[in-house]
């Protein structure tokens, strides 16, 4: 895990569950937490599609993983490109937290209520495109990038008048006292696997991937590869402002919400799907989607 305030604590609720689940990890010294720092976490100044975008926050510690330096490796999903490294297979995904952005300012309790020409800081094309989709009076400052902690500074300092940021991660930072307002998933969709971890281990090591299996949670692990499944057909890069969501309905069947949009947010294309909550429907589903949008948004979509 790299060493953020967010990715400590998802190595912690890992720990906290391992130990749960099988009480010989308890003993001292069972379980040691290795912070590796990725390049995503060393280079603040630029934007991440600028720096190489798939595999900027995994890719170092996947090969700690591969090179045996560790053993097992907790990635947050959204991080993790859609092929993995050969060796590794990724075969639990805690449950979910809360899929939803928060919408955090000193100036205003929703993006509805910012004056025109107010500045949001976001790194996220996803959130930038579908902010100035729906808001165009509204300007995003879009390098804006560091931790949780770093970005709130930057809005108590008035660099931007207002911030979106995963409420998942505020969750398990202990920090929704910041937030002002939570985004419904119609007005901010979330990005592909949003707020859902993911635990890897080697391919050969079935010590660990037993361990594994037995924290896994079926339903996220199910919405997860539906989602990556549309990313995947997408071929979404860090250039391509993409969101995909996936979830079990009242009937038990899993509805999926899709979009992509242009960079530049004047351009949203959206598509949804219905059908059973098992692994081969719902990956059929999320690539289905991503085909139908693919030929929607026809060639050059994407550059503008």
């Amino acid at each position: 895990m790299d060493g953020s305030p967010l990715a400590l604590a998802q190595a912690h609720e890992t720990r906290d569950k391992l130990i749960a689940a099988h009480s010989e990890l308890a003993e001292e010294g069972a379980i040691e937490i290795v912070i590796i720092k990725t390049t995503g976490d060393k280079i603040l100044t630029q934007p991440l599609a600028d720096i190489g975008g798939k595999g900027l926050f995994t890719k170092e510690i996947d090969e700690a993983l591969i090179n045996g330096d560790i053993d097992i490796a907790v990635h947050s999903m959204k991080d993790v490109p859609t092929y993995l490294p050969e060796k590794m297979i990724l075969p639990c995904n805690l449950k979910r937290e809360d899929v939803r952005d928060a919408f955090i300012s000193l100036a205003a309790v929703s993006l509805s209520e910012l004056p025109a020409g107010s500045v949001i800081g976001t790194a996220s094309l996803r959130r930038k495109s579908q902010i100035l989709y729906r808001y165009p009076s509204l300007s995003v400052l879009d390098n804006f990038r560091g931790n949780v902690q770093t970005r709130l500074r930057k809005l108590n300092e008035g660099v931007v008048q207002a911030t979106l940021l995963a409420l998942a991660g505020l969750n398990r930072l202990n920090m929704t006292e910041n937030v002002s307002s939570i985004l419904s998933v119609d007005d901010m969709l979330p990005a592909v696997a949003q707020g859902a971890i993911g635990i890897a281990c080697r391919s050969d090591d079935g010590k660990m991937a037993n361990y594994l299996a037995s924290l896994n949670h079926e339903d996220t692990r199910l919405a997860v590869a539906c989602e990556r499944a549309f990313l995947e057909t997408l071929d979404g890069s860090c250039r391509t402002p993409i969101a995909g969501y996936a979830c079990k309905d009242e009937d038990g069947n899993c509805t999926f919400k899709g979009l992509v949009a242009s960079p530049d947010g004047t351009r949203v294309l959206e598509t949804s799907r219905k059908g059973p909550y098992t692994l081969d429907d719902m990956v059929r589903m999320g690539n289905d989607a991503g085909k139908e949008l693919l030929s929607r948004a026809g060639p050059g979509f994407f550059n503008s």
